[in-house]
C-alpha cells in the first residue's frame, strides 16, 4: 500500500518531477561574455527578467544570473547587472524591439516549468493578441517570498510601453502571485499597486492549503519532490496564509473536478482533481468560479480552460455574463 501511494504522488505532480543539477552552477563571479549552451537545470533557475524570449535568471543555490537568448542559448553569466548591460547591449545590437501593449505573466505549478504553459501562451497569444510573458521559478527550492520577489523584478522589467497586465497561474503559481500582491500592498501602504494590472486566472489554485501536502508533510519522498514550498504548503500554511493577498482587480478561478459530491482521489475529501480540493481553490471575491472534469496536471492544456482563460482576460466572465458564479467576499467574515 505504501509503494502505492509513492506512485500515485509521482503521478499526481506530473512530469519534470526531478532535474539535474545545471553545470553552470559553479563560478557566481565569472565574466559577463561567457557564452554557450544550456544544461538543464530548470528546477534551479528564476527568472528576474522576461523580454520576450530573451530572459535573465538567478540561480537558487549560488545567487549567479546568466543571460539566455530567444533559442535558450546563454549570452552571459555573472552578476544582474553584467548581465543587464550585455542584453541592454545586445537589443541595441539586435533592433530587439520594446515590449508594448497587453500582456498576460504566466506562472507554472510547484515542480514544473514554463514549458508547461506554453501552450496555453501559444493559444493567447494567437487568439488574443496578448504578449505572453511565461515565467519560470525554481519552484522547489525556494520559499514563497522568494518567489514573490523575483516576480516583484520581472514585472518591474516591463517596461513603459506595457499598458496593461493580466496574470494566468496554475496551482501554486497563484500564490506566488497573491504573496507579490500582499508585498506589494505592505510596500506601497496606502498607494495603488500597479495600476496597470486587470484581471487574474486561477487555475487548479491551493488557495486554502492542501490536504494532499499536508497528509505527506513527513514523508522523504514528499520532501524530497515539492521541496520548500511544498513544505510551506504542509506545515506553515497558517504563517503563509497571512501573506497571501485577495486580488483587489478582478480575478476568476477554474478548478478541476467532477462536479459532484466525490473527487477522484479517495485522500481528499470533497470533489477534486486529484491534487487540490475544489474547496481548496475557492477564494472569496472571485468575479467567477466554474469547474471543469480536468486533472490537476493537464488542466492548462484542456479545450476549455484555454477558452475560458481568454474570454475572462477579455470580458470578465468565463462562460457568459449572466451565468458568471461569483464567490462574495462577505463569505470571508462568515468562515
Amino acid at each position: 500500500m505504501r509503494q502505492f501511494v509513492y506512485v500515485l504522488l509521482i503521478l499526481a505532480v506530473a512530469p519534470n518531477t526531478m532535474q539535474a543539477r545545471d553545470s553552470e552552477a559553479n563560478g557566481k563571479n565569472r565574466p559577463a561574455t561567457v557564452e554557450g549552451p544550456t544544461f538543464g537545470g530548470k528546477q534551479l533557475w528564476t527568472d528576474e527578467l522576461v523580454y520576450r524570449q530573451w530572459r535573465i535568471q538567478k540561480h537558487a543555490w549560488t545567487g549567479h544570473y546568466r543571460l539566455l537568448d530567444d533559442k535558450n542559448f546563454r549570452r552571459a553569466a555573472g552578476t544582474y547587472q553584467q548581465c543587464r548591460d550585455r542584453f541592454e547591449a545586445l537589443k541595441r545590437e539586435l533592433n530587439i524591439p520594446p515590449l508594448q501593449g497587453k500582456v498576460v505573466v504566466v506562472l507554472h505549478g510547484l515542480v514544473r516549468s514554463r514549458q508547461s504553459m506554453s501552450g496555453l501562451c501559444d493559444y493567447l497569444k494567437e487568439h488574443g493578441g496578448y504578449t505572453p510573458i511565461n515565467v519560470s521559478y525554481a519552484s522547489t527550492r525556494n520559499e514563497l517570498h522568494e518567489h514573490a520577489h523575483s516576480l516583484a523584478r520581472v514585472i518591474e522589467n516591463l517596461g513603459p510601453g506595457v499598458t496593461e497586465i493580466n496574470f494566468v497561474a496554475h496551482s501554486l503559481g497563484n500564490l506566488v502571485i497573491r504573496h507579490y500582491l500582499g508585498d506589494q500592498s505592505q510596500a506601497r501602504k496606502d498607494q495603488q499597486i500597479d495600476p496597470r494590472i486587470k484581471r487574474i486566472v486561477m487555475l487548479a489554485p491551493p488557495n486554502n492549503g492542501a490536504q494532499f501536502a499536508e497528509k505527506f508533510q513527513n514523508n522523504k519522498l514528499f520532501q524530497v519532490i515539492w521541496g520548500k514550498s511544498g513544505l510551506e504548503l504542509a506545515k506553515h500554511w497558517p504563517e503563509l496564509q497571512k501573506r497571501l493577498a485577495t486580488p483587489q482587480c478582478e480575478f476568476g478561478i477554474i478548478a478541476g473536478g467532477h462536479g459532484e459530491g466525490s473527487g477522484r482521489n479517495p485522500l481528499l475529501s470533497g470533489d477534486d482533481d486529484f491534487v487540490v480540493s475544489v474547496e481548496e481553490t475557492k477564494l472569496p471575491g472571485a468575479r467567477d468560479f466554474i469547474v471543469l472534469p480536468a486533472l490537476h496536471g493537464m488542466i492548462m492544456d484542456d479545450a476549455k480552460t484555454r477558452e475560458y482563460v481568454l474570454r475572462f482576460l477579455k470580458h470578465g466572465y468565463f462562460v457568459s455574463a449572466d451565468k458568471r458564479h461569483p464567490l462574495p467576499r462577505e463569505a470571508a467574515q462568515q468562515r
